[in-house]
């Protein structure tokens, strides 16, 4: 039988009340405790639930885990409460711990306890030992409770069994909003952002009232798939909700904008938030590099480090990405250095792909081989590689072209981008024979270049082409339109471009290839279906070809439209005959 210790174990105790004061401070909480030993109150379970679950708070889980084992009868109200300060203070793996400990005093799980478990189970993507745990709340009767069941989608979601959270979702009687977000957050991380907005709109459909957490990661589905029109509707929510803008919805609205191109509105929102920390100054820099605005990156990453947070690696990342694009080669350089200098940050695969693009985009292809030379084998990822290859494309260097290119399918023979690359150096270099050598290689190992697709955003809704793709409804008219277009500019200048496709197809069907790539079908459809004046924006799964390049120049100047792309690399924002980029990509 458990002692009793008078005056010690009640809320209102000087023991108790010396614990509150004590808070989540560890130091504190050991003089708190030493004098629980020295005092005999020790044996209070009021006042050790109170101390272990603070020590957890602290962030001390050894002590808490030390504190716990001391305890020698714990009962459901300390088991419950550890379970759900260890699953709330970050320690997921203790939470699944405790919770078998508990099993093994055979004291019954609550809805509470399951609702912890389910969560850290989900932390640490661990779906088995979820389905355990699941099968375990229909055991004891808690499969309809709704708290539980949010949890459960969670998982799901989180884990990536999209089916099983799915599944649970449409049989929940009453979701809640944390339901709602789970569903649509499990889509959006897993790359499925329209079923992401789907769910979304059905929400609103519903009456249900999105939070901040909604709109976060709705905001990630639209930056994914481009959908300006959607993001800026979510804007308008925010702000007609009264919702505040925090640090983490600020950002979002900042990708958001940015990826689809608008970056003077990622600015507006950037300049408005009250608190900024190292993620949103990253997302803006970040956001000025992808659309080509190098010399603002440049700036505002100076701005950062006389004002803001300490940069960390990926801000140097972000900056370095927008000297490669921008032709900053002393910035980048500069960058480069600071980073290890002045801030003692060691630089990654993706710095040593930002460096080698950089010098490889400027010409500078001996530089950049020579650094790639004087890496070590991790630091010298296939990315890095990769990075040189295209410069000696770029730049026509067959013959280091062919050394990077047989390193690289040594690496990664599975990798059918690297054979479509020695392909096309071969092709430019006339070496027909040595195209057919790749060509066949590729077949012997059943590898096949990744289909390229584009897709658009009309009255927000998601239109999908790929090259020469006769699918959509209004087929025909789409066509004949991007036939007219396509002489109109011809008038105006353009040529084709016969280097972007494979050397030994004949001229004819050269031209209609490129005629026809999923970009230029893709901006017709805008064009058709958009008033005049509007701005035409194209997301493209693959970098865009030199001839679309050149030809959509001319659809700028001949249609009187501003045309924005985002391909896999950057965007390319179209007006008046010019690109963005000013042709350095």
């Amino acid at each position: 039988m458990e002692a009793k210790v008078t005056g010690s174990s009640t809320p209102r105790s000087p023991v108790y009340r010396a614990l509150l004061r004590a808070g989540p401070s560890l130091r504190a909480l050991q003089q708190v405790h030493g004098h629980i030993v020295v005092s005999g109150s020790h044996r209070s379970r009021a006042l050790l639930t109170k101390l272990i679950t603070l020590a957890c708070e602290a962030g001390s889980i050894f002590y808490t885990r030390r504190l716990f084992l001391s305890v020698p009868n714990p009962d459901s109200f300390l088991f419950n409460s550890l379970i759900k300060a260890s699953s709330k203070f970050g320690f997921p793996q203790h939470t699944v711990f405790f919770y078998n400990r508990m099993l093994g005093f055979r004291i019954a799980p609550s809805s509470y306890t399951f609702t912890s478990v389910i969560k850290s189970c989900a932390d640490i993507s661990a779906l088995r030992l979820g389905r355990c745990v699941h099968s375990h709340v229909l055991e004891c009767g808690y499969g309809s409770d709704s708290f539980v069941q949010a949890a459960l989608v969670t998982l799901y979601a989180k884990s990536g069994d999209l089916g099983a959270a799915r599944k649970l979702f449409d049989k929940m009687p009453e979701r809640s909003v944390v339901a709602w977000n789970s569903m649509i957050s499990g889509y959006e991380q897993n790359g499925f952002s329209r079923e992401a907005i789907e769910v979304f709109n059905q929400m609103r459909e519903l009456g249900v009232e999105p939070d901040s957490t909604t709109f976060v990661s709705v905001l990630a589905a639209c930056s994914q798939l481009g959908a300006l029109g959607l993001g800026c509707s979510v804007h308008h929510d925010v702000i007609n909700n009264g919702l505040h803008v925090n640090v983490a919805l600020g950002t979002s609205l900042i990708i958001m904008y940015a990826r689809c191109g608008n970056v003077s509105k990622a600015r507006e929102v950037f300049d408005s938030m009250n608190e900024r920390n190292v993620i949103a100054w990253t997302a803006m820099i970040s956001g000025y590099a992808m659309n080509g605005y190098g010399i603002q990156a440049v700036e505002l990453f100076c701005q950062m480090r006389a004002h803001g947070p300490v940069p960390n690696t990926v801000t140097f990342v972000a900056v370095l990405a927008a000297c490669a694009h921008a032709g900053l080669v002393h910035e980048g350089r500069e960058t480069y250095a600071n980073m290890m200098q002045e801030y003692g940050l060691v630089p990654g695969v993706e710095h040593h792909v930002c460096m080698v693009d950089m010098l490889g985009r400027a010409g500078l292809l001996t530089e950049a081989y020579q650094l790639i030379k004087e890496l070590g084998p991790e630091e010298a990822a296939p990315a890095v590689w990769t990075a040189m290859l295209g410069a000696c494309k770029m730049h026509k260097n067959f013959d280091l072209g062919v050394i990077v290119a047989e390193h690289l399918l040594e690496v990664e023979p599975e990798n059918p981008g690297h054979y479509v690359m020695l392909s096309n150096i071969y092709a430019l270099a006339g070496r027909m024979d040595r195209v057919e050598m790749v060509r066949n290689m590729m077949m012997g190992r059943s590898l096949r270049k990744q289909v390229g697709y584009s897709t658009i955003d009309v009255n927000q809704k998601t239109y999908l082409f790929s090259m020469g793709d006769k699918s959509h409804p209004e087929t025909n008219e789409v066509y004949q339109y991007l036939d007219e277009l396509m002489l109109q500019c011809r008038e105006a200048g353009y040529a084709p471009v016969p280097e972007s496709v494979m050397h030994e197809v004949e001229e004819e069907e050269r031209e209609y290839a490129l005629r026809y790539h999923s970009e230029k079908l893709a901006i017709a459809f805008g064009l058709l279906k958009t008033k005049d004046g509007m701005a035409i924006r194209i997301v493209k799964n693959l970098r865009m070809c030199e001839d679309c390049h050149q030809a959509i120049k001319f659809m700028s100047v001949v249609t009187k439209r501003e045309i924005i792309v985002r391909d896999k690399l950057r965007f390319h924002h179209f007006k008046d005959g010019s690109c963005s980029c000013m042709d350095y990509w």
